[in-house]
């Protein structure tokens, strides 16, 4: 039996609905949740002494059931189908006396003015609002007049719905422009979710006496999981934030039916502010084989850990989903801006929204395991907060590594999840007499002076890459003694500048910023200073590219590129592009020695953009390597001048061991991890 119209309009036509309960017949139709799931919503807005209009009624259980548990009793129920009209009047009959059952159409009602404290409509404005022409929208205008004029000041309009956009903006607008104010509730578990994916939403619109000029709109919204309403500003806002809980919804349904293919990201919001306060990832790995204990499991990223490769990008979530053995992973990962107690109240707070991500499959009462490296959330230690006009927000912040350790790391909050510059700490040397610090005593404030930084240490692969590239530079003075121009456009924390400058006894570093503001974070939390060797120039680096060009050219031995593109708009994050346009890239070629290298960090995402780019770079340069960084995106290019440069993979070798074996010689610390020859053995020749 076919109940459904063949188009939407239909919905809003008599013979429909009399043809579509002559079938029916006598049981009843939910079309939007039972009483049990709109019951707590409800009965918040509707007092037993208050009069209550069902408009739309239909053959639904809903108004008898609010009449049976004594939620009201005053009632009275219209509907334009006289054929469900008499079905009702015979169904309820003696047994609800003061409940009645009239024929009547909502958009032209015989009821006085200010006769009811409750209208509820379940449906109704739905199945009118079907689209959004002239003639439909009258019709709306006329229905809400008439809603309007039978309610008394202080009366609520209840309206359960799907939340369609145009039929919720319609009624948002439409109230608020009259003064009133308009919350809208998610219901809670509505509907069966085998059949029923979309949430039910209840308006609830309360009619206040209309102020003579521009009145504030009072627009909120209550998640079907806190009682709390949220203000939002607009209606834009608030059918924006709707339009997420659908979106979830449809999510959730197709996550309990199949496993994705791609991986899913969500945010999951801070109550009280709106902001993000966990992101999290849903990882399904087919390769797992199922059985009762490994369908699914939560993993919470420890705090600052988030931008490593394993959590951080889809690859490395991959293999973490496949190394833990779970079918389902979900990975989480905490906001700085929020505050966590624990492992245990984060279990508690999520426990409940991620079993709506579960496999399908999942015995039930299964229990969840949460896991984590260490079986602790991390720290993080925010040191800094400002803004740059040029750089926007940014943050510095001390976080826990593996082990041990802290590092130090600088983050534009434009790109969140991109670390900029990272420095590891040195773990702080009691003086000679001092006694440690006992447990109990106040921890050290983010105001104290910041731990010293471990000047010997690279953190970044990409850095490392670049510092082994000055092996290109030949002939065996070339050795960490001997005179070294360097200029480095892009300051950042400072790292790579204060690694070349200390471990390279003779260089003289020229470094190029363009963000004053840089330069104070450098010098003020990663140890940077300014000395005979090495000098910060404020300023943009086409700028003072082209000016050195012109000026004094052949005055470098190495040349490095490291810096960021402030437009997230490109595919390729680093360099910006006007750094790699031939007019420009032969500037840097004229103040370049003969056998000198240009070093440039490249981070792009498209793969069109990037061979336009190393097109450019081979017209310009006669000499091209490259040194992927695995795991990331980066990409470390060593461009030479000269063709007469081109290095033997022995010689090139043999090179990079004598100058790591340099850096070794006592009053050169050099880190074991660093071994140049590795470093440079994936350099391939474009």
């Amino acid at each position: 039996m076919e109940l459904l119209p063949r188009r939407p309009g239909e919905f809003a036509s008599l013979p429909y609905w009399d043809r579509f309960f002559r079938q029916r017949g006598q049981r009843p139709f939910e079309w939007y949740g039972a009483f049990p799931d709109l019951c707590p919503v409800l009965h918040k807005y509707v007092r037993p002494r208050d009069k209550v209009l069902v408009v739309g009624c239909g053959n639904s259980e809903l108004s008898e059931q609010m009449y049976d548990v004594g939620m009201c009793e005053d009632v009275v129920n219209i509907d334009i189908s006289d054929t469900v009209i008499r079905q009702m009047q015979e169904r309820s009959g003696s047994k609800r006396p003061k409940m009645s059952y009239l024929l009547m159409d909502v958009l032209q009602m015989d009821f006085p003015d200010s006769h009811f404290q409750v209208v509820l409509d379940k449906g109704t404005l739905d199945a009118i609002l079907t689209d959004e022409e002239d003639a439909t929208l009258a019709k709306v205008d006329k229905m809400f007049a008439e809603i309007s004029r039978v309610l008394q000041v202080g009366g609520r309009y209840l309206c359960v719905s799907l939340a369609q956009a145009h039929v919720l903006k319609k009624a948002v607008e439409y109230f608020s422009q009259e003064g009133w104010v308009v919350r809208v509730h998610q219901v809670a578990g509505s509907g069966d979710k085998q059949q029923f994916v979309l949430p039910v939403f209840v308006y609830v619109m309360t009619k206040f006496r209309k102020i003579p000029g521009s009145a504030p709109q009072i627009l909120e919204i209550c998640p079907e999981e806190q009682d709390k309403p949220m203000r939002v500003e607009s209606a834009e806002r608030l059918v924006a934030a709707v339009k997420d809980r659908q979106h979830y919804a449809l999510l959730c349904s197709q996550l309990s039916k199949t496993p994705c293919m791609e991986q899913v990201s969500l945010d999951l919001c801070d109550k009280e502010s709106g902001r993000p306060r966990y992101t999290l990832h849903v990882v399904d790995s087919p390769s797992v084989k199922p059985s009762r204990d490994n369908h699914f499991a939560i993993f919470i990223i420890p705090q600052g850990r988030e931008t490593e490769w394993l959590f951080g990008t889809e690859e490395g979530r991959r293999q973490l989903a496949i190394s833990a053995g779970f079918g389902r992973l979900v990975t989480v990962a905490l906001h700085r801006e929020q505050h966590y107690e624990g492992m245990a109240s984060i279990q508690a707070e999520l426990s409940g929204k991620v079993m709506e991500l579960a496999p399908p499959g999942l015995p039930a009462r299964q229990q969840v395991p949460f896991l984590s490296v260490g079986g602790d959330i991390g720290v993080r230690t925010v040191r800094h907060c400002d803004t740059s006009p040029l750089s926007g927000e940014y943050v510095v912040e001390d976080v826990k590594g593996d082990g041990t350790c802290y590092f130090r790391r600088l983050i534009f909050l434009r790109n969140r999840n991109v670390v900029q510059s990272e420095a590891r700490l040195l773990a702080p040397t009691p003086l000679p007499g001092q006694k440690k610090r006992r447990k109990d005593k106040k921890k050290p404030s983010p105001a104290e002076p910041p731990a010293a930084i471990d000047k010997s240490y690279l953190c970044c692969e990409h850095h490392r890459a670049m510092v082994a590239g000055l092996c290109l530079l030949q002939g065996p003075d070339r050795l960490p003694g001997a005179p070294l121009a360097v200029l480095v456009v892009g300051l950042g924390g400072g790292s790579l500048p204060l690694f070349v400058h200390d471990y390279f006894s003779q260089a003289c570093m020229t470094v190029v910023e363009i963000d004053p503001s840089m330069l104070e974070v450098a010098t003020r939390w990663f140890g940077f200073s300014q000395g005979n060797r090495m000098r910060v120039h404020i300023s943009d680096g086409l700028d003072y590219v082209a000016k050195l060009a012109a000026e004094a050219p052949a005055q470098y031995d190495a040349v490095m590129f490291d810096v960021d593109s402030k437009d997230l708009t490109v595919g390729m994050s680093c360099p910006p592009p006007a750094f790699v346009e031939k007019p420009f890239l032969q500037k840097v070629k004229t103040i370049l020695k003969p056998e000198g290298v240009f070093v440039l960090n490249l981070v792009c995402r498209d793969a069109q953009l990037k061979e336009s780019v190393l097109a450019t770079l081979r017209e310009v340069f006669p000499l091209l390597y490259v040194r992927r960084i695995e795991g990331e995106v980066n990409e470390i290019l060593f461009c030479q001048p000269s063709p007469e440069s081109r290095q033997d993979p022995t010689e090139l070798g043999a090179r990079a061991r004598a100058l790591e074996g340099v850096l070794r010689q006592p009053g050169c610390p050099w880190d074991s991890s660093y071994v140049l020859a590795d470093m440079l053995q994936a350099v391939k020749i474009l």
